[in-house]
């Protein structure tokens, strides 16, 4: 093999000077062509495994880079613009070195300029025999590794800008006064997404997204301190961030360690509701949101017949948690079928508890109420006489028909799981749970919070009072 000139052993010395050594993981990764169609695959909807096989890779290999990426996209779906060499080139650059072709044809027959062609036989050759050998693989795997920029996660610079995200994501709920309620003991976090049917860790529990707007409001002339959700997202998702610990996951209110599409639940139908009461005869004003005092509401259910009822007003997103405690004679009388119900959301006693919580509102504040059609409210009738409130029912498999109610109620699950005891917790800890939903800033208010928009009614309120009596 003819020996190199001495200016250009002296030109690859000096390319190789330049870069940090890069030391061989072993079998070279797949081209980026093909991880991108990988993640256009993810993108589409199907498995990992289907989008692992669709590329030709095994299922392992898949799954790890799904897994390693947090389920996010790692890079950019869009084709490359042509200005850098692909694989398909590169191959063809290793044939014709390998027929002796000088680096001019070689430019000509690929369309590429010389000095393309020349740094790419010089910079990304394979040099395991000590020697210059240039491979398509190899430079492939160079090329890709030489294009990672890694930078400094934003969160591990700015202390200051880490500790204002931690304690929104991960802060401790607090009660009116400031004294923290710190909930259920839970297990370590074992790297999964929240536990399943198992108490979960409460938190301020404030969105990536909530985060990220709030700092315009907070810090309106500070543009240090400004960091997108999608960042706060990856530090919590993506291995080796290093800013935020993994196990934070759980504060988010899905508690999933991987992004992965979200799954819907169905309501069940009932068929007590009369035609009086259908969501079609509901006031046109409580569609768009445009006047308080339209409330929906539901129950979360617990084991044992454990329950918590929820009501959220439509304009303002407040929330107000229903305590149902237990009825006299639970756990000691057994069961009878059709009997009165003890767990605390019959009809009779939810009655009482909807009823003490609506008559501490005004009246402007309660005007109809839109459940679903649960039995727990039949007697809707005797609710409404009591407390001026008109009861609505939605459509049966309508949640959408319901969509605060039904977006708080994802949110509470973070602090009341599925598959645990509801009735343990005092009127005094859901008050805080409410107080700390209430305080969350909101994307679809302007990012004030539900109790800032609700005090704003109510002032408001007090102001039209006065001026009518005046």
């Amino acid at each position: 093999m003819p020996q190199a000139p001495a200016g250009a052993r002296r030109q690859w010395a000096a390319d190789r000077a330049m870069r940090a050594p890069m030391r061989s993981p072993g079998r070279p990764e797949p081209s980026r062509s093909v991880q991108r169609e990988f993640w256009r695959l993810i993108a589409s909807g199907v498995t990992t495994v289907q989008a692992a096989e669709g590329v030709g890779v095994s299922a392992p290999v898949g799954i790890r880079w799904f897994r390693h990426a947090g389920g996010m996209t790692p890079l950019s779906l869009d084709e490359p613009t042509g200005r850098y060499l692909s694989f398909a080139e590169r191959e063809e650059i290793a044939l014709l070195k390998a027929q002796d072709k000088g680096v001019r044809e070689i430019a000509l027959t690929i369309g590429r300029d010389p000095g393309t062609v020349s740094r790419e036989l010089r910079r990304n050759a394979a040099t395991r025999g000590g020697k210059p050998v240039y491979r398509a693989v190899v430079a492939q795997w160079k090329a890709q590794r030489a294009a990672k920029r890694p930078k400094t996660a934003k969160l591990v610079g700015n202390e200051r800008l880490r500790e204002y995200v931690q304690d929104r994501l991960a802060g401790n709920v607090r009660r009116h006064d400031g004294t923290i309620v710190p909930g259920p003991r839970t297990p370590p976090w074992k790297g999964l997404n929240k536990p399943h049917r198992q108490d979960r860790r409460w938190s301020t529990a404030w969105s990536p997204e909530q985060i990220a707007h709030r700092l315009k409001v907070d810090f309106p002339d500070d543009e240090s301190m400004r960091i997108s959700h999608e960042a706060i997202y990856q530090s919590l998702f993506i291995e080796g961030r290093g800013a935020l610990k993994r196990e934070l996951v759980t504060c988010l209110r899905t508690g999933r360690a991987l992004r992965e599409p979200r799954a819907r639940s169905r309501n069940k139908p009932q068929g007590h509701v009369t035609a009086d009461v259908v969501l079609s005869e509901r006031p046109a004003e409580a569609n768009d949101r445009a006047m308080p005092g339209h409330w929906e509401g539901d129950l979360i259910i617990g084991t044992d017949r454990s329950a918590i009822g929820t009501l959220v007003e439509r304009s303002s997103r407040s929330t107000l948690l229903v305590h149902l405690p237990r009825m006299e004679g639970w756990g000691e009388k057994p069961y009878v079928k059709n009997g009165p119900s003890l767990g605390g959301y019959g009809a009779v006693a939810m009655n009482a508890a909807l009823a003490a919580s609506m008559t501490k509102l005004p009246d402007q504040l309660r005007k109809t109420l839109t459940w679903d059609r649960g039995k727990e409210l039949s007697g809707h009738a005797q609710f409404a006489l009591e407390t001026g409130t008109r009861v609505f029912f939605a459509d049966p498999h309508s949640p959408w028909q319901r969509p605060t109610n039904e977006n708080t109620n994802g949110l509470l699950r973070q602090y009341f799981p599925k598959g645990t005891d509801l009735s343990r917790w005092s009127a005094d800890e859901l008050e805080a749970v409410a107080h700390a939903l209430n305080n969350r800033p909101r994307k679809i208010l302007g990012w004030k919070t539900p109790a800032e928009i609700f005090e704003e009614q109510l002032r408001s309120l007090q102001q039209a009072g006065v001026a009518s009596t005046s």
